[in-house]
């Protein structure tokens, strides 16, 4: 009877935490010390204790001089500069969630315009290891949203500030693509790179992390871009699998996929870098439309531009 009784009272309380879990709301403010500039999730100043998730996939490539260590760090940054603009950022690189005080950028906040309609159709669809379906989408509509927030290198919106120290999930893969004959694979070169970067949105975010996944790589086969386009196409239910796998580890659902890559094929003589990376920061005061952080949740990310002067992304 007492072992019974004791098994019962630990359900209960149990069921009791979860329900308080689940009940919980929390203040996701996320406002850097700074006007015109974003900066890293955890640094001094800021107001609120959130972060806002940025999704960013980039390549870059160098003539290859006499250094491989330093065109790496010059392809580097230039995948950090192309598209959305995150250079002369230090980079603090960390595994791999959005959790409970995270919003996305373009989904949670400022959400891109086929997001907020549900016109957007997945690319694919999976099962997840209770039976849920796992749809899967283009987050290219995430990508360009993360690009309106920081704008680009000639036209700067609200990047990080210089010098900032930025979190981000990330990774890369650099090679070098010799000026004649084959690469040597054996000796790291390739023909090209590429990169994937995926945002899992937990169907519970009050109790569950929302998961990236971060892939990257070199393409050895040849430098037809037919063939690694149809590779990475293929690639992507390899990666979308290993989001399931992931969940199932933690118990976790999730309620939709956004996955997104880039990739290069390097001219002869060239250094190229494929990064995937989403940094965590605190916004710009001034990117905080008139009715403060808490407006980002209800406007699109096209009002937003507007409010911004900003040209409009995808108007329709």
């Amino acid at each position: 009877m007492k072992g019974n009784w004791l098994l019962v009272t630990g359900l209960f309380m149990l069921m009791t935490a979860s329900t308080v879990l689940a009940d919980q709301k929390f203040d996701k403010t996320a406002v850097s010390p700074f006007e015109t500039y974003c900066d890293g999730y955890g640094m001094p100043g800021a107001q609120g204790l959130g972060y806002v998730s940025v999704l960013k996939v980039s390549t870059g490539t160098v003539e290859k001089s006499d250094d491989l260590l330093i065109d790496g760090i010059i392809a580097y940054d230039r995948a950090e500069a192309n598209d959305a603009y995150i250079g002369q950022i230090n980079m603090l690189t960390a595994s791999s969630f959005n959790g409970v005080m995270g919003s996305i950028w373009g989904y949670d906040l400022a959400k891109a315009e086929i997001v907020r309609t549900g016109k957007q159709k997945p690319m694919f669809t999976l099962t997840q290891y209770d039976g849920t379906p796992l749809p899967v989408y283009d987050a290219a509509p995430l990508i360009e949203a993360g690009q309106a927030l920081f704008g680009t290198e000639k036209e700067r919106h609200f990047p990080p500030a210089p010098g900032s120290h930025v979190i981000c999930a990330q990774k890369e893969a650099t090679a070098y693509r010799p000026q004649k004959g084959k690469p040597k694979v054996d000796k790291g070169q390739a023909y090209g790179v590429w990169c994937f970067l995926c945002i899992s949105l937990a169907k519970d975010r009050n109790t569950g992390a929302s998961l990236f996944i971060e892939d990257a790589g070199v393409w050895t086969k040849n430098d037809n871009e037919q063939e690694i386009q149809s590779f990475l196409s293929k690639h992507q239910r390899n990666v979308a699998n290993s989001i399931i796998a992931c969940g199932k580890d933690q118990s976790v659902i999730y309620d939709r996929t956004y996955m997104s890559y880039a990739y290069v094929i390097m001219s002869p003589g060239q250094v190229g870098t494929a990064l995937t990376v989403s940094p965590y920061v605190t916004l710009a005061r001034k990117a905080l439309p008139a009715g403060g952080f808490s407006a980002l949740e209800k406007i699109s990310l096209n009002e937003w531009e507007k409010e911004m002067g900003f040209k409009t992304t995808n108007p329709k």
